[in-house]
């Protein structure tokens, strides 16, 4: 998709589609006030006639306006005036990304960066528009036969971001960088959305390649006997019951000049969870072929934050593998023993992904780490306490944290912070070894990470559990590409307060 800015008011613009946003009392932007103008008060007596409903996101077509040179018009909804927010903004430019996709024009002008959202500079809502309607084009349709949609495709393939304001440098990469966040998000999704039978780590680790070669990024792959030989006996527990070999990939991204301490992060890469030998119930196991978006979500940020060229060094570590039952499967009561020294009693199996992740823990000190954020589809408990809507964050660090909560705000991506007191540790206790994998019944997802920080006691650390928001199920079913707008905006202000 090709982004331009230009000044200007919509009027004389000759394009397919043109996107205006009005609000629910009447009220014109800027550019919806010049249409009206130049329709002669046509615009406003539709509204008054109530085509447009007022809740924020709404949208209505209008067909040869007079006095505009455009095909049709497309009236956005931004609510109520005097509530106007991030949530009606968020849905606004959602709606219009949706209709901009599935519409009949090529090309097309969008008024909307204009709206003075509370909180959010121009070049913000700039980025965020952008990456809204580059990241509706994504189309799922690697495994598809004879339903592959042949037809010609549908949706504008040219947008012009208009504006009032002069055109400065600042705007222009504001919408490069959201094309880039939209560009790992597909990415993400892609490789959450193929089966397991595709996606498997050995994919995975191909995927790191392939972007390693595209833009210069030094990636390592580490094979079951190097894993053997660094002592990660959690993580080759998980893989014992699988037939596809595990690997352990390692992505270097130098962006920054010097010895800058790298940020570090971990995404967990089960590629199909069974849940071993303590085995799931059938009913929606097909969806545990997103349990390694965590994975995904690391690699689609590898890739926005190459193609924006940051200054900043990021390491990336991905342990990935399959977690399945077979006579070679570890079993419930199985005391292994981690990277880091410390035993581990495996009281579940279907608890895997911890397993996994704090191998990596101990493998990322070598980097003398900024920061580590692991990244993971790790508790169903998440679901439950905080829905679909945030991702949970627990950290050792408590600056990390609100960086993290900040970001997730300023990109709309968002999380949710839980305490990570040390009484929760108590509920791990084992009498076999230092630990349990698991601490019983209530505060799962907490109980979870107090596991992983036993892990990361050398460096600042935080944890993203995104079972509830690395997809969405039922018909809509799919992949989100959450959380790389999040991170993506963790590491623009890294960089940008590395170099003020």
């Amino acid at each position: 998709m090709e982004f331009t800015i230009k000044t200007g008011t919509p009027e004389k613009l000759k394009t397919g589609t043109l996107v205006v946003g009005v609000f629910a009392d009447g009220k014109l932007t800027e550019a919806a006030a010049a249409l009206d103008k130049a329709s002669k008060g046509r615009l406003a007596a539709i509204l008054k006639r109530g085509e447009l409903d007022d809740k924020a996101g709404s949208v209505a077509t209008i067909h040869d306006l007079s006095g505009s040179a455009c095909e049709r018009v497309l009236l956005v909804s931004l609510g109520k005036a005097d509530e106007f927010g991030d949530k009606a903004w968020r849905d606004a430019i959602g709606a219009c990304a949706k209709a901009l996709a599935n519409g009949p024009a090529d090309e097309a002008a969008v008024c909307l960066a204009d709206a003075d959202v509370p909180g959010r500079a121009f070049e913000r809502r700039l980025q965020q528009l952008t990456c809204a309607i580059a990241d509706a084009t994504y189309r799922y349709d690697a495994t598809k036969g004879l339903r592959k949609d042949k037809s010609p495709r549908r949706g504008a393939r040219k947008v012009v971001l208009l504006t009032a304001n002069k055109i400065s440098a600042a705007m222009e990469s504001a919408i490069k960088r959201g094309q880039a966040v939209a560009e790992g998000m597909a990415l993400a999704k892609e490789l959450g959305n193929l089966p397991a039978n595709i996606c498997t780590p050995t994919h995975l680790a191909d995927t790191a390649k392939e972007l390693g070669k595209q833009f210069k990024i030094k990636v390592e792959v580490l094979e079951r006997d190097d894993m053997e030989k660094l002592g990660m006996g959690s993580l080759i527990s998980v893989t014992r019951g699988s037939h596809q070999p595990p690997k352990f990939i390692v992505m270097h991204y130098k962006g920054a000049k010097g010895k800058e301490k790298p940020v570090v992060l971990v995404g967990k890469g089960i590629t199909f969870d069974t849940g071993g030998i303590s085995l799931k119930p059938a009913a929606e196991m097909d969806e545990m072929k997103y349990d390694m978006c965590g994975a995904a979500s690391v690699l689609g940020t590898f890739k926005a934050v190459a193609r924006m060229a940051l200054p900043i060094n990021v390491v990336g570590i991905i342990p990935a593998t399959e977690n399945m039952p077979g006579g070679g499967a570890t079993k419930p009561g199985d005391v292994v023993t981690s990277m880091s020294g410390q035993t581990i009693e495996i009281l579940n199996t279907d608890a895997e992904g911890r397993l996994i992740l704090c191998d990596a823990l101990t493998y990322a000190e070598r980097f003398k780490p900024a920061c580590v954020i692991d990244i993971a589809t790790l508790t169903g408990a998440c679901v439950v306490a905080l829905g679909k809507i945030p991702s949970g964050l627990l950290a050792n660090d408590d600056g990390l944290a609100r960086e993290l909560l900040d970001c997730g705000t300023a990109s709309g991506d968002r999380a949710w912070q839980l305490p990570l007191w040390e009484e929760y540790q108590e509920l791990l206790k084992s009498n076999f070894a230092d630990m349990g994998n698991i601490g019983g019944r209530y505060a799962g997802t907490i109980t979870a990470a107090c596991f992983l920080s036993r892990f990361t006691k050398a460096y600042k650390w935080a944890h993203l559990d995104i079972a509830g928001t690395a997809w969405v199920s039922g018909e809509a079913k799919g992949a989100t590409g959450r959380p790389v707008p999040l991170l993506s905006e963790f590491l623009i202000a890294r960089s940008e307060a590395a170099g003020s």
